[in-house]
């Protein structure tokens, strides 16, 4: 089904962009969920052709609510590449508030009204694990301490102040998105959300964190890997360095 081309330019229109790869157990109970958190928001899921039929399950949902939009992608090209999708397809319908979602419930949507409510005041909201009020319910040991370790590691190679750069579950007001240069994006995995966030402090733009619950998916399996820590630590290394680098030059040419 192909999401319509209805426009929502008004200040309180929002959106609430869900990828999804093979959820097939979640996906209704999160829309539904959703939809009954934020009745006045729109859905859309953007599905990279899932073999287990969550593309499908998503059309029968769109087909009984109008406020549930779909995206069919051919191919599983990574959480930034349905993102990005995701962001063309809301900006061009004139959506203020933009928010990202995971489809395996650990992002309860019952607390995005409290997100929403930073949003009056800020650029980008971060759903943050890591600030005082934040809690993370049934990870094992080793997540906690990738979580956190990656979070360390950007605040010490980026010289960025969020405790929470990494977390998935955020809102953006449609002004940011538009002046953080999204044509320019490339990184794929858990790393897009490290960029972002650094685009938006690089642009002048308030970013606030919120505490929320983050609840360990309990249907379905975990879509973190070796090879997306790897892409994360080596280019959060890179973006690190480049940005030490400007921040020198700018003061060299201040003397």
């Amino acid at each position: 089904m192909t999401p319509e081309s209805t426009d929502r330019s008004t200040v309180d229109s929002g959106v609430v962009i869900i990828p999804t790869y093979n959820e097939s157990d979640n996906i209704e109970l999160i829309v539904d969920r959703v939809r009954a958190s934020v009745p006045a928001f729109d859905v859309l899921v953007v599905d990279d052709g899932s073999p287990d039929g969550t593309g499908d399950l998503a059309d029968a949902l769109a087909a009984a609510d109008g406020h549930v939009h779909v995206m069919h992608r051919t191919a599983k090209a990574g959480l930034g590449a349905a993102y990005l999708a995701g962001f063309a397809w809301a900006l061009e319908r004139g959506y203020e508030l933009i928010v990202e979602m995971d489809a395996d419930g650990s992002h309860l949507p019952e607390q995005l009204p409290r997100l929403l409510d930073a949003a009056a005041d800020a650029d980008l909201v971060l759903g943050s694990r890591w600030v005082a009020g934040g809690k993370i319910v049934n990870w094992p040991r080793s997540r906690l301490i990738l979580s956190r370790g990656g979070n360390l590691y950007t605040r010490l190679a980026m010289g960025l102040s969020l405790k929470d750069a990494t977390g998935g579950y955020r809102v953006f007001r449609r002004k940011t998105l538009e002046n953080i240069d999204l044509h320019t994006v490339e990184s794929q995995g858990y790393c897009f959300q490290v960029d972002l966030a650094r685009r938006t402090v690089d642009a002048g733009l308030r970013v606030v964190e919120v505490p929320i619950t983050f609840v360990e998916r309990e249907r379905g399996e975990s879509k973190m890997s070796g090879p997306i820590v790897r892409e994360a630590f080596l280019k959060v290394g890179v973006w690190g360095a480049q940005r030490r680098l400007e921040q020198a030059r700018a003061l060299v040419s201040r003397r």
